[in-house]
């Protein structure tokens, strides 16, 4: 399914610099389709999260019918984000984009394909420009190893569209600059904001120090300036303090009223979002 495509003529026209396609696959994985160039998001197809929550919903692409991908971005070492299970069923002859210390990491775990991307770097896939920022998020994988808590934002651009994916982070007033300073200061709109949204029973308040509510990203989305934002994050993992569809049930009800309703696009897994020609 597919949702703000246009024509196949007129999407065939656009395998440019000025494509850009969304599907959302489930939890943090995405499949960004965008000047030409493949990129699947913190890659997890795990059946359970740490062997112990069931996936609630399929993938909305198996692994096995992934098309042929130009890239792979991790933004941090935590397990619903990084599954090895999945980087190992993988292509290995492409650029796998992390934080330094989580590229470090992984090539020492036999992943030579990363490559470490710092905050305030970038690194390039033929006129594909992928630029990171900080997030506010603790990414260690495990409680001892704070060395490993470096988090990454990504910006993907080709001078003609962008996106931008948050990975996990809290909302600060450092979040949108990345945005700011590569588009908004140059007399661009960022084109689709992809935004983690999330839930947390009220006895836990330490959630939104580095994670996003579903208010929260509504929030972002609208400071970004953004002229589409998909939700990600939901639909795929219970939790312990929360089901998979706590955060989605009520950002739906907080767009009944919303002047930006129409620019939501929430996919189901395995749906596209085709960004539409007038927004290039």
């Amino acid at each position: 399914m597919v949702a703000g495509e246009g024509t196949r003529e007129g999407t065939s026209r656009r395998l440019g610099g000025g494509m850009l396609r969304v599907t959302y696959i489930g939890h943090a994985t995405l499949l960004i389709e965008v000047g030409g160039k493949k990129i699947l998001t913190d890659p997890n197809f795990d059946p359970a999260l740490g062997r112990l929550l069931p996936r609630v919903s399929a993938p909305g692409i198996a692994l096995a019918a992934l098309p042929k991908l130009d890239a792979i971005l991790v933004t941090h070492a935590h397990a619903d984000h990084l599954s090895f299970d999945s980087l190992d069923a993988l292509p290995d002859d492409i650029p796998l984009f992390a934080p330094p210390v989580i590229a470090r990491w992984l090539g020492k775990q036999g992943y030579k394909h990363a490559i470490p991307v710092a905050p305030g770097e970038e690194a390039e896939l033929d006129g594909v420009i992928i630029r990171a920022a900080s997030a506010e998020h603790k990414g260690n994988r495990y409680g001892v190893d704070r060395w490993r808590s470096a988090a990454n934002m990504y910006l993907i651009d080709t001078n003609r569209v962008s996106c931008f994916f948050a990975g996990d982070t809290a909302l600060t007033p450092d979040t949108t600059r990345l945005v700011e300073d590569n588009l908004v200061a140059k007399g661009r709109s960022l084109d689709i904001a992809l935004l983690p949204i999330g839930y947390a029973p009220w006895w836990k308040p330490g959630f939104r120090k580095g994670h996003l509510t579903s208010s929260d990203a509504l929030t972002l989305f609208e400071r970004l300036q953004a002229k589409y934002f998909i939700p990600y994050h939901w639909g795929t993992f219970n939790h312990v303090t929360s089901t998979a569809f706590d955060a989605i049930d009520r950002l739906r009800a907080t767009l009944q009223n919303h002047p930006l309703h129409p620019a939501v696009k929430i996919l189901e897994p395995g749906t596209t979002f085709v960004l539409p020609a007038a927004s290039e």
